[in-house]
């Protein structure tokens, strides 16, 4: 797994290549929080992600340290394994809030 780092402005993208694991876990939650505390918009590009777990749920849910600068989170061009397991995971936790992580999904694919 790599992943490349675009920041523009108060926007950053990060874009995952490879499996979203146990073991890849640390080096994304790394990347985020190696951001600038200007960054208030986080955009995770899942276009190359073909497979996450539940440690994916951890890093896109996760709520950002009181330290850090409060942060927008959004996910764009997920695959069909990771979006099944977004929307196993609201199943489980009706509270987790889809619509917001993923604005560019139309509503009828997160209903299931």
């Amino acid at each position: 797994m790599h992943f490349t780092t675009r920041t523009d402005g108060a926007a950053a993208r990060i874009t995952v290549h490879g499996e979203i694991d146990h073991d890849t876990l640390p080096l994304l939650r790394a990347a985020a929080a190696g951001l600038p505390p200007s960054v208030t918009e986080l955009v995770w590009d899942l276009q190359h992600a073909r497979f996450m777990d539940v440690a994916g749920l951890h890093l896109l849910f996760e709520q950002p340290s009181p330290e850090g600068p409060p942060r927008r989170t959004t996910v764009t061009n997920l695959a069909p394994q990771p979006l099944r397991l977004l929307i196993l995971a609201t199943r489980v936790r009706p509270d987790l809030d889809l619509a917001r992580l993923l604005p560019d999904t139309p509503a009828a694919l997160l209903d299931g």
